[in-house]
């Protein structure tokens, strides 16, 4: 296991690829998948093309979906601001599961893993790492 971590502004996307990328070589695992695992029900974990146009319409995007300045119940729980954030990362995921075979990651070309921040202020990112090995 291996925990990354990275600093994210609101509605900030990181693509931590490269960084999966190693992990699965480094593990010496030929076959099986990798979890990829955001801590905190904030943020979340997908995959996307991550290129300019993209990483402006996605929040935009999930902004239509859960906007910010709704009233959500959860602000009357704890007082803060952040309903539409959970909102996001429970429609988008806090996980996922990539297979790989010959070690490698097995993503479409335009395929990259990221991070993202749906939460109202800058937070740093906790991402979990786990090597799932293949039983056949």
């Amino acid at each position: 296991m291996k925990v990354i971590e990275v600093e994210l502004e609101m509605n900030g996307i990181a693509d931590i690829t490269e960084e999966v990328r190693k992990f699965v070589e480094e593990s010496g695992v030929e076959e099986g998948a990798v979890l990829v695992f955001n801590v905190g029900s904030t943020g979340a974990i997908t995959t996307i093309e991550y290129e300019p146009g993209l990483k402006k319409d996605f929040p935009r995007i999930m902004d239509r979906i859960a906007p910010y300045g709704e009233n959500y119940e959860h602000h009357k729980t704890w007082g803060d601001d952040n309903g539409s954030s959970h909102v996001k990362s429970a429609i988008v995921g806090t996980s996922i599961v990539v297979p790989f075979k010959d070690g490698k990651l097995m993503l479409g070309t335009w395929q990259q893993i990221v991070v993202v921040n749906f939460d109202t202020k800058k937070r740093r990112r906790k991402v979990i790492l786990q090597i799932l090995k293949s039983v056949y």
